[in-house]
């Protein structure tokens, strides 16, 4: 999929009043009007190199979703207690800036950004080659400027892209992608306003957001989030969905990175 930097807004989808419902009267699935399909991911935009102070960094753009990612180091370990270990430590960082969301938040961080900060470090700590790293840490710091749904799976692809423009030596980069389940029908990369629609109208039978981190080359997942409640075969069917957008989302990471590399490369003597 190559680099676009046109925009596309998911439609709005009808908010229930109903804030719990049953099985049977779960709300009916939902098809997406207008360009984009229901298994269609947005258009992604990406750039590396943005942040000259950092060792690494990337921005990324999917929709309306935009994200920011800095990488510092390979540094020094800041625990004594961990000095003596013969592998690095990947310390990842994930903020909501407070004008990211409809409702303003604040900068301290919270529970919710702590979790997918633990999320975010078990996703991409098996693409990282840290035997590589003794006695040292590398800091993955992830911002999240507007969401507009699936903000953990673009935070995955953007810090793996961090990484890799920072030099950090890694098995595969790792990208992500996300799902919403309605039932039998299934919207891969949500919006905001899609994505809340499982808990506005209340989870029903298969009804629920996955989200997967995935080693494209190596065809390993290395993250696999779900909310909601679903039978093991939808469930199934959602993972390999999710993993089939992660392989449509590689060549556009490839050509970024790609560009970067170029960009930073000598020019050639003559």
């Amino acid at each position: 999929m190559p680099v676009d930097t046109k925009r596309i807004r998911g439609p709005e989808e009808s908010q229930s009043p109903l804030l719990f419902l049953s099985p049977d009267k779960a709300p009916k699935a939902s098809i997406r009007q207008g360009v984009r399909g229901n298994g269609d991911v947005r258009p992604v935009f990406a750039r590396c190199g943005l942040i000259s102070q950092a060792k690494g960094s990337a921005y990324l753009e999917a929709g309306n979703t935009k994200i920011i990612c800095s990488v510092y180091g390979p540094r020094e370990t800041e625990r004594k207690d961990e000095t003596d270990m013969k592998t690095g430590r990947l310390v990842c960082d994930f903020r909501l800036a407070p004008f990211s969301c409809l409702k303003r938040g604040a900068w301290i961080q919270g529970s919710e950004e702590r979790d997918l900060s633990q999320t975010l470090l078990e996703s991409l700590q098996p693409g990282v080659c840290l035997h590589r790293y003794p006695r040292s840490q590398i800091e993955v710091n992830v911002m999240v400027l507007e969401n507009d749904g699936s903000i953990l799976a673009h935070a995955v692809t953007c810090a793996s892209m961090a990484l890799a423009d920072g030099g950090i030596e890694m098995y595969d980069v790792v990208l992500g992608c996300a799902l919403r389940q309605n039932g039998n029908t299934c919207l891969v990369d949500p919006s905001y306003s899609e994505e809340c629609g499982s808990w506005q109208e209340g989870y029903g039978e298969n009804q629920g957001c996955v989200t997967v981190a995935l080693l494209p080359n190596l065809n390993q997942v290395s993250g696999l989030n779900a909310d909601g409640e679903m039978r093991e075969d939808i469930l199934a069917d959602a993972v390999r969905t999710c993993m089939d957008g992660c392989h449509r989302l590689y060549p556009a990471v490839q050509q970024t990175l790609t560009r970067a590399v170029k960009k930073k490369a000598p020019p050639p003597e003559k």
